[in-house]
């Protein structure tokens, strides 16, 4: 139970845009009256749409011609073989669970086949073996600490193009420590777990070549 977050990967993709704009989704304004607030978005956007791993492997989402793009099924699907399915090659897959939101690229039903080749019944996700808790985004380290820890760095020092924002993008990931993730960011995920609305996962601990799955509910 302790060490089963070593055997999940989180997975997420975010957008990092180049004037250095971030949506705050998680931001909600409660009032009685109409507050006549204004959310400024970019008219003609450049960014940069990157999937992430718990790990820190990540994927920056481009075209044949190396132009970026934003995440579709296709797409999506792609990275998982041309990407994922290559990093975890020299990984026991048989000891990883795969976890996602409930995106309709994720969810497709080509893609749940795709992760459900790779990941068996040890998939983390609508359509899969345990159905992660919509809206539940605050439970991943990927959201309530990743994202956040590296778009605070990136624009530092104004990147001007989409290369040196990715440049800085890949140069702060890599620069995380293994020691910060354990202390800072898993401390914080078993916190969340326990004091969260209930929530359903479903634990795998392998014994030999046995596999038994057990249900918890934390509330």
């Amino acid at each position: 139970m302790v060490d089963f977050h070593k055997r999940i990967l989180f997975s997420d993709e975010a957008h990092f845009w180049l004037n250095g704009y971030v949506n705050k989704q998680n931001c909600r304004i409660w009032s009685e009256a109409n507050p006549q607030v204004y959310v400024e978005t970019p008219l003609h956007p450049e960014k940069l749409t990157v999937g992430a791993l718990y790990g820190l492997v990540g994927s920056f989402f481009k075209n044949d011609e190396g132009h970026n793009v934003t995440v579709n099924g296709d797409r999506y699907r792609a990275m998982i073989t041309n990407f994922l399915i290559l990093e975890l090659n020299n990984h026991d897959v048989q000891e990883l669970w795969f976890q996602q939101d409930g995106a309709t690229c994720h969810t497709a039903r080509a893609t749940i086949d795709l992760l459900k080749d790779t990941f068996g019944d040890r998939l983390i996700s609508r359509f899969g073996s345990a159905n992660w808790p919509p809206r539940s985004c605050d439970l991943t380290p990927l959201d309530y600490f990743l994202w956040g820890y590296v778009k605070s760095l990136v624009y530092a020092d104004k990147p001007q193009t989409l290369d040196h924002l990715e440049d800085n993008i890949r140069r702060v990931i890599a620069d995380i420590r293994p020691q910060m993730l354990e202390k800072k960011v898993i401390e914080n995920w078993t916190s969340r777990l326990t004091t969260s609305e209930p929530a359903v996962a479903v634990l795998c601990q392998k014994s030999y070549l046995k596999c038994n799955a057990t249900r918890l509910s934390f509330e």
